[in-house]
């Protein structure tokens, strides 16, 4: 827990300094790092699932598997917590535009 402390006192002074445009800019990077994490916590945790299923993976693999999903929640749990402190600091969750991966993915054209 002391790192996180210390973490939390790095992110009030960081936040301490800034403007509310930069404020906001950071809030929505995190935002968007945080939606990553997720997602590529959730591949993890599909893979783990479907390894467990087949009887031809070793404890051993199935453990490893298991160890780096639970250090990916640990992150998450880190990347929540600098997320909150920013949209406390920040007063409001701003709206997070999609970006360039966003929009490639989810655009289509109209017929």
């Amino acid at each position: 827990m002391g790192s996180i402390d210390a973490r939390s006192q790095e992110v009030e002074l960081l936040l301490g300094v800034m403007d509310r445009a930069s404020l906001e800019a950071l809030a929505i990077e995190k935002i968007r790092a945080h939606r990553r994490q997720i997602e590529s916590d959730q591949l993890v945790y599909e893979e783990w699932v479907r390894a467990s299923e087949d009887t031809t993976v070793s404890a051993m693999v199935l453990q490893t598997m298991q160890d780096e999903y639970l250090a990916r929640q640990d992150k998450a749990d880190q990347l929540q917590e600098e997320l909150s402190e920013l949209v406390d600091t920040l007063g409001y969750v701003p709206d997070v535009p999609e970006d360039e991966t966003d929009q490639a993915v989810s655009t289509s054209p109209d017929l």
